[in-house]
């Protein structure tokens, strides 16, 4: 590992979905595993047969002070965090014009200052030893801004930027940065951690109504399997040049893929309107 031999990863959100298939894999890997969940009692089970690297924790992301807690306890344990994955989130489906005011900002609180929070509590003890690795789990929502999703695919955008700045922040500390973005996946995440507002008004039905329905309905029937999500994850933080952005599943990448070309074909199309807003060059 580029890490060191026997890292400790910390990851958020265990309870279930790729944080569990995580947790899991890092332990019978012979690593060392922070488990957390808002429930400490929902992960406790996964450190049976591991007390001696494995720790579970109570963890609400959107509190500062469970956060401050986790990391110190975690530190205290095993000297150091390795590897941060920041996993806890959830969907929010709504159209732009319905969505609860409410649910917006909770979201927002989870999946873009939560992992925030996280990130900014590990990276002391990151940048005293000059390594470390921090994985965010983004979606390919954030680069695609599906019906019924602008507001998951605003939370996950910020994760992207943030992530891509982080980068280049950390990349002279010896910190690496990996924004993970998967397509759809067999987890139970649609039944667990997927809140929807189904569209009021009419003209949104066969926009956002249809996208609600088909993905409330395509749980279970998802092409990407979780298991060889996690080992693909593990693959990237072992690389010794890892990657910045990890596309897991095919359906990510067509779209992901044909997304960025359609963004390119359309800024080159437009190149000669975007350098008039320029001074002429003499001017300058």
């Amino acid at each position: 590992m580029a890490l060191n031999e026997n890292p400790v990863w910390f990851i958020t959100g265990c309870s279930t979905g790729f944080g569990r298939e995580l947790a899991q894999l890092v332990l019978r890997r012979g690593w060392r595993a922070v488990v957390t969940a808002r429930d400490a009692a929902r992960v406790q089970d996964l450190t049976q047969g591991y007390e001696d690297r494995a720790l579970a924790l109570s963890l609400d992301v959107t509190r500062n002070d469970d956060i401050m807690a986790a990391v110190k306890e975690a530190e205290s344990r095993f000297g150091a965090i390795d590897v941060l994955v920041n996993n806890a989130g959830y969907g929010y489906q709504s159209s732009i014009e319905e969505g609860d005011e409410a649910e917006i900002r909770a979201q927002f609180d989870t999946n873009v200052f939560g992992l925030a929070a996280m990130t900014r509590a590990v990276l002391p003890g990151m940048r005293a030893r000059r390594r470390g690795h921090i994985v965010n789990i983004s979606s390919q929502a954030g680069f695609i801004g599906y019906e019924g999703s602008g507001y998951y695919a605003a939370t996950k955008h910020a994760v992207e930027g943030l992530s891509d700045a982080l980068s280049k922040e950390v990349a002279p500390l010896g910190i690496k940065v990996t924004c993970v973005e998967p397509g759809p996946f067999r987890t139970d995440w649609a039944g667990r951690s997927l809140q929807q507002r189904r569209p009021a008004i009419a003209d949104y039905q066969s926009t956002v109504g249809a996208r609600l329905e088909a993905t409330a309905n395509y749980s279970g029937k998802q092409p990407g399997d979780p298991v060889r999500a996690v080992e693909a994850i593990v693959k990237a933080v072992e690389a010794d040049n890892p990657p910045k952005h990890l596309v897991l599943g095919s359906i990510a990448l067509e779209g992901i893929g044909n997304k960025l070309k359609e963004t390119l074909a359309e800024v080159e199309a437009w190149a000669d309107t975007s350098r008039s807003a320029d001074y002429p060059e003499s001017e300058r």
